[in-house]
């Protein structure tokens, strides 16, 4: 089953350590926060909802996610925060960020390309569980949490969001902050450096504790809960109903014994929706299936429920960007 997009729990302490910060008692929002050991697994609209319920308390407040990104400590990303601090250079911090991302995330999401001369760090805008809220503390907070553990000075030279701008005293801040042109209705969140700071070395680097970390980060990305018992039980009955070509909630709720009301808030609660669960499901059955090459692309096109198998090829076309003949070749 496709990773549902999360945030570990430690995350969740940059909102108290704000609300701290703000004096605020917050006794409702408080009360869910301490909900969450660091260890355990937020869904991500309940971490956006809390964030828009903590700022509603400052209504007068410009970019509030900068300001709460910008508290960002070590402790707030867990032991990713401290492999990262172990480096001994960004390029090194870098690539420990896209490789643990999962456990912040409980999927991976980065993406990093060099251009030219300058490194771009992106995300992409299909995250409808994020928000300009979110995405400006996740942003804040990698980049100050940088430019803490460096020795020199981390200029940033873009900055982008795919979220709509904010009003303009609130542009001027964001520029203000990350130092750069900020800009806003792009398809991806990026953010660029020059690619020669990779070479700048951490500030506190320890090559003996960075192999002991990433031991144990090893171990937790093997550990790293995708699914509970109703997420095992709801992947049994897609099994089940894929090859017979009535893949919809109404049935899958009927064969779970509940409501199609329940299925419906049990998926609001993993921040997945049915038609984005079952394209998930799919897709990656249809590579485990492509694997075997005893399989007929028709014969992967009725296991996964579609009439026909163009309406399989157009379908995977959508979800990878190629064809599957193309991936069975590879």
């Amino acid at each position: 089953m496709a990773s549902v997009i999360r945030v570990t729990g430690a995350w969740t302490q940059l909102l108290t350590d704000w609300l701290d910060h703000e004096r605020l008692p917050a006794p409702d929002i408080r009360a869910m926060l301490t909900r969450w050991a660091p260890e355990d697994t937020v869904p991500v609209q309940v971490w956006r909802d809390l964030l828009s319920r903590a700022v509603a308390l400052r209504p007068q407040l410009l970019a509030p996610g900068l300001l709460i990104g910008s508290g960002v400590q070590p402790r707030h990303v867990g032991v990713m925060g401290y492999v990262v601090l172990a480096s001994s250079n960004l390029g090194e911090a870098m690539l420990s960020y896209q490789r643990y991302e999962r456990l912040l995330y409980g999927t991976d999401l980065v993406q990093v390309e060099a251009l030219s001369h300058e490194i771009e760090v992106r995300w992409p805008k299909e995250m409808p569980s994020f928000n300009q809220l979110t995405d400006a503390v996740g942003i804040a907070a990698l980049i100050t949490f940088l430019r803490q553990q460096v020795d020199s000075p981390l200029e940033i030279t873009y900055v982008s969001f795919v979220n709509p701008a904010p009003s303009l005293e609130e542009q001027v801040l964001y520029e203000a902050f990350f130092g750069c042109p900020v800009h806003f209705d792009d398809t991806h969140t990026r953010v660029r450096f020059p690619a020669s700071y990779l070479t700048l070395p951490m500030a506190h680097s320890d090559s003996s504790l960075r192999t002991l970390l990433d031991r144990q980060l090893q171990a937790l990305l093997l550990a790293l809960p995708d699914s509970d018992a109703f997420d095992r039980a709801l992947q049994q009955v897609m099994l089940k109903l894929l090859p017979e070509g009535v893949v919809t909630l109404p049935r899958a709720a009927e064969i779970l014994f509940v409501s199609v009301r329940t299925l419906q808030r049990r998926l609001d609660a993993r921040g997945i929706s049915w038609q984005s669960l079952l394209d998930r499901t799919r897709e990656q059955l249809a590579r485990q299936y492509l694997a075997d090459r005893s399989l007929t692309l028709g014969d992967i096109a009725l296991l996964l429920g579609f009439s026909e198998q163009s309406a399989f090829n157009r379908a995977f076309r959508r979800w990878t960007g190629q064809t599957p003949m193309e991936v069975r070749r590879t």
